[in-house]
């Protein structure tokens, strides 16, 4: 048998791939060679046909909302096994917060509530901002669509968001020039804007959008926003079977509540992320409906889509569990479990649509549990169930 000989510019480029991953710090993996990070797919970790899911209840009502999730799995036979791991939002001790970027790494997937970070020391973090860092999840989705039955200030709502996840005004880089002086330096790269606009651009090729806008503002900061812009520009020449628009924050803000509809994709860095997903949750019936996809090279994470820690509501068995159930819908299809996907988000709809089951935040008087049991009522009551 005649072997196979590799091409010596195959082994050059091997070589000088392991080279640069063995000789460059992780900071410069992160930010300066974006490719170096794509040669690995995102495990999935499997044992006996059961996916290990490491779970992060969070703060506030993350706790309670993950319980729900397991109750609802089991009735579903969903094919999950959480890890769960807590993290004390008091304690400045990194103990718990590295075991879970440990967990993360080993399962690949992971969903969370919003972790609170209390400490008021400027040298302890966001451990949420740092989670997203430390994985490099460079960007969030949120598909804001209107949710049959609920009532909100707009109909018919379909617009999706993708966020720059990891720099901008996130980079938690401040100082104390002088006394009574901060500095917080907001950071965006054009190997991050880079894979953000390609990211949006094949994400509306594969989903059939037609139309992106880039929010900026870059009329004041012309370099920051400017380089972001004019990134997103660059990629759309690209991709001409896709219209491509920009849009100034402020305006994009006014023109969300006005005439929202005219929105199909939308790219924005960090902060203008966080602003305008709050705006369009409000404008579809508010923070207890969507969740959110976080997605780097190697991992993926989902949450609710505000982050909302929702601590005045906490053990009231008033929380609205829909965010965090959407959110661990869109784990299951991630995962490939696509029938139990559909079962549960069926069964939401269900309640919310048809049996009207609301919790106060959408101007019902359902207790959570109600809710989630009516849930499962309707997972049991399916006609065509996957076991």
């Amino acid at each position: 048998m005649a072997l196979r000989t590799v091409p010596q510019n195959a082994l050059k480029w091997a070589n000088q791939l392991a080279r640069a991953q063995s000789t460059l710090s992780a900071f410069e993996i992160q930010h300066k060679t974006p490719l170096i990070k794509k040669q690995t797919s995102i495990p999935i970790a499997m044992y006996g046909g059961r996916h290990a899911v490491t779970m992060l209840p969070g703060g506030g009502i993350g706790p309670e909302l993950m319980e729900y999730v397991r109750e609802v799995f089991k009735y579903a036979g969903a094919p999950v096994d959480f890890e769960v791991i807590d993290i004390d939002p008091r304690s400045e001790e990194e103990d718990a917060f590295e075991y879970a970027i440990t967990s993360i790494k080993r399962n690949g997937v992971g969903i969370k509530g919003n972790i609170e970070t209390k400490s008021e020391s400027a040298l302890v973090n966001s451990r949420n901002v740092a989670l997203r860092n430390e994985l490099d999840l460079f960007v969030n989705i949120l598909h804001c669509k209107s949710f049959p039955g609920v009532p909100a200030r707009q109909a018919n709502i379909d617009i999706v968001i993708i966020r720059q996840n990891t720099e901008g005004e996130y980079a938690m880089l401040e100082h104390e020039s002088v006394d009574g002086v901060i500095e917080s330096m907001k950071v965006v790269t054009e190997s991050n804007s880079d894979r953000v606009a390609r990211y949006a651009f094949e994400y509306a090729k594969k989903t059939g959008r037609k139309k992106i806008t880039t929010i900026h503002k870059a009329n004041i900061m012309k370099l920051s926003d400017g380089l972001f812009l004019d990134t997103s520009k660059k990629i759309a020449k690209l991709y001409p079977e896709i219209e491509h628009n920009d849009m100034i924050i402020d305006n994009c803000c006014m023109q969300l509540v006005s005439r929202p509809h005219q929105f199909d994709v939308m790219i924005m860095t960090n902060l203008y992320g966080s602003i305008v997903s709050n705006v369009l949750c409000g404008l579809i019936g508010g923070a207890g409906i969507l969740s959110g996809r976080n997605y780097g090279d190697h991992y993926a994470i989902f949450e609710p889509g505000t982050r909302n820690t929702g601590t005045a509501i906490a053990g009231k068995n008033v929380a609205n569990p829909l965010a965090m159930l959407n959110a661990s819908v869109d784990m299951l299809n991630h995962l490939g479990h696509k029938e139990h996907a559909t079962l549960i988000m069926n069964a939401m709809i269900k309640t919310v649509a048809e049996d009207h089951l609301l919790t106060p935040d959408l101007g019902g008087t359902a207790k959570s549990t109600e809710v989630v049991q009516r849930v499962i009522d309707h997972i049991l009551q399916a006609d065509t169930r996957p076991w």
